[in-house]
């Protein structure tokens, strides 16, 4: 099955953090990472970086459309103007595609901030009991996922 995942973290290296944790655990098999992208917002930007890390065969054009059509909704898109409803249009649909609804995306807006850090990745065949032993301590909060009810709540007590 694949996942998409977004966590928050509150300082502006927690993602990147993580992001090397999930790599190693890619790395001892508990997990497939397909792509993943870190957003990171130091304190008194104007706006944050992002680093995307195709990490799948499969990566290339698809998945950095989908990162460059939801992250420059989310972060980069113009204030005003129809550019801004076309870029937030194509945006509201990459997020469609991974299951993300449009309530989701406003809350990573508002919350994704000056100060911290997100971590969204794409991944498959997880151990979330194995990932979580690795997780454990990372103060990260998940902000929106596109697994089932069970998998969710079993993934919420995991990582806390």
């Amino acid at each position: 099955m694949t996942t998409f995942t977004v966590w928050k973290f509150d300082d502006p290296t927690g993602a990147q953090h993580a992001a090397d944790i999930l790599h190693s655990a890619a790395g001892d098999g508990l997990v497939h990472v397909i792509d993943r992208a870190i957003v990171s917002w130091p304190e008194g930007a104007s706006k944050p970086t992002v680093n995307h890390t195709h990490e799948g065969q499969w990566a290339g054009a698809g998945w950095g459309a989908l990162w460059g059509l939801l992250l420059g909704g989310l972060f980069f898109v113009p204030l005003l103007g129809a550019a801004a409803g076309a870029a937030a249009g194509g945006a509201a649909k990459a997020m469609e595609a991974v299951g993300i609804d449009k309530n989701q995306f406003e809350t990573l807006k508002e919350q994704v901030t000056p100060g911290t850090s997100a971590l969204f990745a794409v991944t498959e065949n997880g151990n979330l009991d194995r990932l979580g032993e690795r997780f454990h301590g990372l103060h990260s909060t998940l902000m929106t996922s596109n697994l089932t009810e069970d998998e969710s709540r079993l993934l919420h007590e995991t990582f806390g």
